[in-house]
């Protein structure tokens, strides 16, 4: 099974950020009292520590909170733990280039008014798994969501760096195919619902993402065209590279009469939090992170899990067994809640899955990204940037063992589906 790490692994204060000037006893008493129904709970004293390494997290700051309190019902001390999630509220760079993508606002509105939904569908067939972290508060003055501390009900993330198993694997399809399933019916039950939800990792309405993704392919397209026998490959990444944006975009564009639901938007590994049972099997898992969630085709999550966070015989070989696994379910889920539109054949999703695979080629790059373990630059403008550094960066993690083994793997079956090609 993947390694699964408890995110009490706290990094060290040098390569942390900088702790919420704001996160204060006095805010955070204020959303305890309303959480708890309670105008007298009094918070006497917290404790703040990043809650993810560097490395791990780019588009957001996690600060773990620690808290001793005295509620109105017992008037004994006790403690809870929270993550607070909030923006990059100090960096003006970050904060511009992702403001066309209104990341914050499109998650808060989420878990505030989207999930409770989710979850009450799934209530009416009495499904009652969780699906989600409890939601403590949502503060949009400040771009705030503070959540419960899920590694103090034992669960933790796997090693990105590992890949996920079959068992770890279908565990998380569960959970996205009944996400994907309920987000359809909401949006049949209270149509448009989602409007506005189409600014995901590629959208219409910008391209500020593009030194990344256009960096990938470029970084990648150099290395591999110095490999014997790859050239060919490497000349056709490099002739991609003012193409991506655009293909990127066609995937993300519904497709009038396909089967659309809101995708999570960037499902993979670390956006899943698992609870471990005995032998090394896991009980449960709870997805997390919804920042770029985006009304699309179900193609968006799964070509983005099966190559970012699979072990590699798994994606090479079983990925038709996880779509049937995913589809199965989703399809079980969408009947039970009386979906009223056609549900499409297995065949047929799986051709809508193929309308969409350029996204397994994207998918594959950013792993290099996600799999990185040289985590000194590991930052947000290290991914944006186009100066020296950001160059630097783009190199150093396709330089990894793994994702070089996996590139040579994978570029021959992608060009042999003619992803690699000029489409116009």
């Amino acid at each position: 099974m993947p390694e699964c790490r408890n995110s009490d692994n706290i990094p060290t204060k040098d390569e942390s950020q900088q702790n919420p000037v704001w996160l204060t006893k006095d805010f955070l008493q204020e959303k305890l009292r309303i959480y708890f129904k309670d105008p007298s709970l009094e918070v006497i004293s917290m404790n703040l520590t990043p809650a993810i390494p560097k490395g791990e997290n780019y588009a957001s700051v996690m600060t773990r909170v620690s808290v001793e309190y005295i509620p109105k019902s017992s008037r004994e001390p006790r403690t809870g733990s929270y993550i607070v999630k909030s923006s990059f509220e100090g960096d003006d760079i970050a904060c511009e280039l992702m403001k066309p993508y209104d990341i914050y606002n499109r998650e808060m509105i989420i878990y505030q008014e989207i999930i409770p939904k989710l979850n009450a569908l799934l209530n009416e067939i009495g499904d009652t798994d969780k699906m989600f972290p409890e939601t403590i508060a949502v503060e949009f003055d400040r771009s705030v969501i503070i959540f419960e501390d899920l590694s103090k009900i034992q669960y933790a993330m796997c090693d990105r760096t590992k890949g996920l198993d079959m068992e770890h694997a279908k565990l998380c399809l569960r959970k996205l195919a009944k996400m994907h399933a309920t987000s359809a019916v909401l949006n049949e039950r209270e149509p448009g619902i989602f409007e506005g939800y189409d600014r995901g990792l590629f959208n219409r309405h910008t391209n500020n993402y593009s030194p990344f993704f256009e960096g990938l392919v470029e970084a990648c397209g150099k290395m591999v065209s110095q490999w014997d026998d790859f050239k060919e490959y490497g000349e056709k990444m490099l002739a991609l590279k003012p193409k991506v944006m655009e293909y990127g975009n066609q995937v993300f564009d519904p497709i009038e009469g396909h089967l659309n639901v809101l995708a999570h938007g960037d499902f993979w590994v670390n956006n899943a939090m698992f609870n471990e049972g005995p032998n090394e099997h896991p009980n449960d898992v709870i997805l997390i992170d919804f920042q770029y969630s985006v009304w699309g085709s179900p193609a968006i999550d799964l070509h983005w899990f099966f190559n970012t966070s699979l072990r590699e015989e798994i994606r090479l070989h079983q990925q038709d067994e996880l779509f049937q696994y995913y589809y199965n379910i989703f399809a079980e889920t969408l009947n039970a809640l009386g979906f009223k539109a056609k549900i499409p054949s297995l065949h047929q999703f799986l051709l809508h899955m193929t309308e969409k695979s350029f996204y397994a080629l994207i998918s594959s790059l950013v792993q290099a990204v996600q799999v990185n373990d040289q985590t000194e630059d590991a930052d947000f403008h290290a991914l944006m940037g186009e100066d020296e550094r950001a160059l630097n960066f783009k190199r150093i993690i396709f330089q990894n063992e793994k994702v070089q083994k996996n590139l040579k793997r994978l570029l021959p079956m992608f060009d042999r589906k003619g992803l690699l090609d000029d489409r116009d």
